[in-house]
């Protein structure tokens, strides 16, 4: 069994949580998150450490218990630290520029493919074959990744399309 739940969030300077009932808000540098949290889950500030208790050991609060300590300390670090991931482009003709905030992916189609942006992402490129996509919330940044990088993803025969940075390969 997972003891994740246990250990304490560590809160760094220049970040700010505020309990109101189930509610966490944390405020940084980088922006602002809220967590709602269960009621069976109570909350503790000790000496700048988030400390989560659980009420009783039943199946579903231990399970809930990690659950909710893992989106509270990736919400900790995002407001800190923006999460990133970075997409490659791979293959002959293929290439992405910034249009405004939107993406102009060139993947070998017959027209570019427009890739708006959402909200609490932003985008950057650099050079012509990478794209960074940052943003507080996790959660956020992985889906807009796995959107964009769906759009072309890698063959099996070739490796061409949109894969992520430092992402092996299985060429047939």
């Amino acid at each position: 069994m997972s003891k994740v739940g246990y250990n304490p969030i560590i809160i760094e300077e220049g970040t700010k949580v505020n309990i109101t009932d189930n509610l966490v808000e944390i405020v940084g540098t980088q922006g602002s998150m809220k967590v709602n949290v269960p009621s069976f889950i109570s909350l503790k500030i000790t000496d700048d450490k988030l400390h989560l208790e659980r009420i009783n050991n039943s199946k579903k609060v231990k399970s809930q218990h990690g659950l909710f300590r893992s989106l509270i300390n990736n919400a900790v670090i995002g407001v800190s630290k923006p999460w990133e991931k970075k997409l490659e482009l791979v293959g002959t003709g293929y290439g992405v520029k910034l249009v405004g905030e939107d993406l102009e992916i060139k993947v070998g189609f017959s027209h570019p493919v427009i890739f708006k942006k959402t909200d609490g992402v932003k985008f950057q490129v650099e050079g012509n074959k990478k794209i960074v996509i940052s943003g507080v919330n996790k959660q956020l940044v992985g889906e807009a990744a796995n959107k964009i990088r769906s759009i072309k993803k890698p063959d099996a025969y070739k490796g061409k399309g949109l894969k992520y940075e430092g992402e092996v390969l299985r060429i047939k």
